[in-house]
């Protein structure tokens, strides 16, 4: 019987015809295609041992739907609950239970709320005027102002004084924001992490928004360090598809972005070597789980994630990426 494989993707052109594709060359007796779905019953049967979702951060129908595929046995990419439950304070307080360091961080009250929120009457429990000043004796200047459920470098500001930040937080809406540390960093590292045991480190320039093809960017005892790191961090997570954000000042890496379980896939942005490589390794994993499924995280593992310990060992580092082929 062949096994099927359903992706649940936005606006991507070039990863999913190419996932589907590569799975389909395997021959092992799995198929991908794109889901389809109307008004899903209650009863209605999946016809997927797998699905990889792209989207749902940003289409919350396809997130109800993809926890109840969860709870009926689909293998989710990756885990509604998890990611549902997922924020960057969170993020922060993970990391440092670990012991990976991590910039200072601040949780900060929304600016605005929905409309059935009464100041005076439904936010009784916070604390007004708050203390900017003390925000910043902490934080230091500059320091950045993200979206604590964001991604994608959007909602996030650089501030370099006081006024700066009030008058960016002034505009987040009903963005819930967090004020962290910004890391003065020498080198840069986004690290792609797939299936959480395969990790590919690349030089990421965060200005240009850009990746570049440098095998000889990190010396071997910081690569290392920088792979074993994310995979606790993932494993701690339970994504198996996520990248990790590095910024390294005097030779201590800052996991400073691992939130981010729809990371970018586009041949463009990744560039062809580190785009086949996503295509391989993803293509690796799913037919892996859709031939042998994988139970739901169930209690024990929430209770390790809340205790801040990893849920497996640690694999081997892998040795530096050359250039992949898909053949």
């Amino acid at each position: 019987m062949t096994q099927k494989i359903g992706l649940i993707l936005g606006r991507e052109w070039s990863w999913p015809p190419a996932f589907i594709e590569e799975v389909g060359s395997r021959e092992a007796g799995v198929l991908a295609e794109y889901v389809t779905l109307g008004a899903p019953r209650l009863t209605d049967p999946s016809e997927y041992a797998v699905i990889i979702d792209r989207i749902s951060h940003e289409v919350p129908f396809y997130r109800t739907w993809l926890k109840h595929a969860a709870l009926t046995g689909v293998t989710v990419i990756n885990n509604p609950f998890m990611w549902s439950a997922d924020d960057k304070f969170f993020g922060a307080t993970l990391a440092t239970s670990l012991g990976i360091a991590h910039p200072k961080t601040v949780l900060l009250p929304n600016k605005e709320y929905i409309p059935g929120i009464v100041h005076e009457e439904s936010l009784k429990n916070l604390a007004f005027p708050l203390d900017w000043q003390g925000v910043v004796n902490h934080l230091g200047l500059p320091l950045i102002l993200k979206d604590a459920y964001g991604g994608g470098w959007r909602d996030v500001y650089v501030c370099r004084s006081l006024d700066e930040l009030i008058t960016h937080y002034d505009n987040s809406g009903q963005l819930t924001m967090i004020a962290q540390e910004f890391i003065e960093f020498e080198q840069f590292v986004r690290c792609i992490c797939i299936g959480q045991e395969w990790v590919l480190p690349t030089r990421y320039d965060p200005g240009e928004r850009r990746y570049h093809v440098d095998e000889d960017y990190l010396a071997p005892a910081l690569r290392e360090e920088i792979v074993s790191q994310s995979l606790t961090l993932v494993r701690a997570l339970g994504y198996d598809m996520n990248s990790v954000e590095w910024a390294v000042r005097d030779g201590v890496p800052y996991a400073i972005d691992f939130m981010n379980p729809a990371p970018d896939f586009d041949i463009y942005s990744l560039t062809e070597p580190y785009f086949n490589w996503v295509v391989q390794k993803m293509a690796d994993l799913a037919i892996r789980l859709a031939l042998e499924p994988r139970p739901l995280s169930g209690s024990s593992s929430w209770n390790q994630l809340l205790r801040g310990r990893p849920h497996r060992a640690l694999a081997p580092v892998l040795p530096p990426v050359t250039r992949p082929n898909r053949g």
